[in-house]
């Protein structure tokens, strides 16, 4: 009986902190929506998402909307931007190594940090993560990219986590 009791007590007091949680941090208010699609459609969504892991569609239909909001967001140079320039070149051709470097050393303000790794013996991959205006990453990226030397570039960008 004893140890009913000390698990019964210990019971109440997670009830009342989760009381005092749930309080505290109140979710934000969910809205339910009907949706209408085919289905086939909704048969290819359906194995997409299980694919991916997601548990139900109203996450996936979720990080959809968000995904979307990003885009849109950074399309219209609104707000702050973060992201990543990926380069490989063949560092034997002509000074793009310290090209690559000196343009680096032009945005530090945006250029939070790069890795650089030896692919093989002729050609290196470089990774230099970005933050700032959308506009002006975008233009670190194209300087980056078109440099003698560089095989292939890509800019992949996100935000920083505020949806405007």
């Amino acid at each position: 009986m004893l140890k009913f009791k000390k698990v019964l007590t210990f019971v109440n007091k997670c009830v009342i902190f989760l009381e005092i949680v749930t309080r505290e941090h109140k979710m934000s208010e969910l809205n339910r929506f009907g949706v209408s699609i085919e289905n086939n459609l909704l048969s290819k969504f359906d194995r997409l998402i299980s694919e991916r892991g997601y548990v139900n569609r109203s996450e996936a239909l979720r990080d959809l909307i968000r995904k979307e909001l990003v885009q849109q967001q950074i399309s219209e140079n609104k707000g702050e931007a973060v992201g990543t320039v990926t380069i490989v070149f063949n560092h034997h051709e002509s000074e793009v190594t310290e090209q690559l470097t000196s343009v680096q050393h032009d945005f530090m303000k945006q250029i939070i940090s790069s890795t650089h790794v030896h692919l093989d013996h002729h050609n290196c991959l470089e990774v230099i993560i970005v933050k700032g205006a959308a506009i002006e990453i975008r233009k670190i990226a194209d300087r980056l990219i078109s440099l003698k030397g560089v095989k292939h570039g890509n800019l992949s960008l996100t935000t920083t986590g505020k949806i405007e």
